[in-house]
């Protein structure tokens, strides 16, 4: 009687386990939201605001070669950044796409293809800093973010002291 008692229960318990985790569809690795992106109309205005006015930390600052802003992050808090890029003829004002931090891009990559998903190849953008981007229903830009430790974000992270 004992062993029929334990063997159902294990059979129950085991079914429920299953279920669970045939119904969770999460991609393994994947840490949530690490930036957000738009371009701005007023580089120098919006970089001042978010640093002055919201006291973010600007982590990165990049300009091009006649020192025209490109790119700068500023860090919202300890794992949230906002990427803040000049509009132009190509890029124009608004938000952009928002970053999902992942532990494996390639692993990440070939799990989003499997289900069918649009991906483009992975590429750096920086040292220990690597990208590709899917592209949700109705335009959206997904960019996938994988982070080394010695990446310019990743640093930032690690000396967070608020």
């Amino acid at each position: 009687m004992r062993t029929s008692v334990v063997f159902l229960a294990g059979l129950v318990l085991g079914s429920a386990i299953t279920t669970v985790f045939a119904q969770r569809n999460d991609l393994a690795g994947m840490h949530g939201v690490n930036h957000v992106a738009m371009n701005v109309d007023n580089f120098d205005e919006a970089l001042a605001f978010y640093t002055q006015k919201m006291g973010f930390r600007e982590v990165l600052n990049m300009h091009n070669d006649q020192n025209q802003p490109t790119l700068a992050f500023v860090q919202a808090s300890r794992d949230t950044f906002v990427e803040l890029a000049p509009a132009n003829a190509n890029r124009p004002v608004g938000l952009t796409h928002f970053g999902l931090l992942v532990d494996d891009i390639n692993g990440t990559v070939n799990a989003l293809r499997q289900r069918g998903v649009m991906v483009s190849e992975p590429r750096s953008v920086g040292q220990e800093w690597m990208v590709a981007n899917v592209t949700a229903p109705g335009g959206v830009r997904i960019e996938l973010t994988q982070l080394g430790p010695s990446s310019v974000p990743m640093k930032a992270t690690s000396t967070w002291s608020q």
